[in-house]
């Protein structure tokens, strides 16, 4: 009597390790691609669904070996590049491409490279009401609403001259004045972006930021020396606008999935 699938093939049941997760993850997607797909004949009986291993393996530039090992869950450490040459070669879309890569626990060298803003992102900055932004991976701001540019003195305002929110939080003395018990809320920006900047923190505008506040700035530096590390969460802002008087918002941040690099930030009526 045959052993039940699950018992007969260990990737047919739920995978428990990520690298068992990664091995289903790769089969599966191998399984689903034909002959045709990569513009082969489809030549004699094949005796399982999709490509061979080692039509992927030559696909990717890789051996069998570590195709198999990799499908079967070892803990095989592949580079980034190599994980770029299997994800072309198994055409996977770009959330799958994405989910591929957390699963090795490398960064994606073809997403530092797409800075691209899709214009839906751009446009939703200024389909808010309230105070709206958006940041790119190091925080520097690509667009903003005009309620933005009126509450953000010394930071998106006219008279604003660093539009790095780091930057203008650290070095601006209107910004510094704008926001409520600034001394927490700075310590806190630097443990939020210590945590969000983790994955490109090698990446040279990355680097040139960081070592740049760390000689311009002492509460800058003695803030990234604690090592802190914090999610970015919302929450009530608080600030004393030098004209509007004391305003108070709920902040709401969304990472738009069209450009996973980036972030929305959202003020709202608090």
């Amino acid at each position: 009597m045959p052993l039940p699938a699950e018992l007969s093939d260990p990737l047919a049941a739920a995978p428990s390790s990520r690298e068992a997760v990664l091995g289903a993850f790769l089969r599966a997607h191998r399984e689903r691609l034909s002959p045709a797909d990569i513009g082969l004949a489809p030549g004699r009986r094949r005796r399982t669904p999709g490509l061979r291993r080692e039509e992927v393996a030559q696909l990717a530039g890789l051996s069998t070996t570590w195709v198999t090992w990799l499908e079967q869950g070892r803990p095989v450490s592949l580079s980034a590049r190599a994980l770029a040459s299997l994800a072309a070669a198994l055409r996977l879309s770009r959330a799958e491409r994405a989910y591929l890569f957390e699963l090795a626990g490398r960064r994606d060298p073809q997403q530092a490279a797409d800075e691209t803003v899709p214009p839906t992102v751009l446009a939703s900055v200024h389909a808010v009401a309230g105070p709206a932004y958006l940041l790119d991976r190091q925080w520097s701001a690509l667009a903003w609403n005009e309620a933005a540019a009126r509450l953000f003195t010394g930071w998106l305002d006219a008279a604003g001259t660093e539009r790095n929110l780091l930057r203008a939080m650290f070095l601006s003395p209107a910004l510094q004045a704008l926001v409520e018990d600034w001394p927490h809320r700075a310590a806190r920006l630097v443990a939020e972006f210590r945590a969000h900047s983790i994955r490109h923190a090698d990446e040279t505008p990355t680097r040139a930021l960081i070592d740049g506040l760390m000689e311009e700035s002492a509460a800058f530096r003695d803030a990234w020396l604690s090592q802190d590390v914090e999610d970015r969460e919302g929450g009530r802002r608080g600030f004393r606008h030098p004209l509007l008087g004391a305003l108070q918002f709920e902040q709401l941040t969304l990472v738009p999935a069209a450009a996973p690099g980036l972030m929305l930030v959202m003020l709202l009526p608090g």
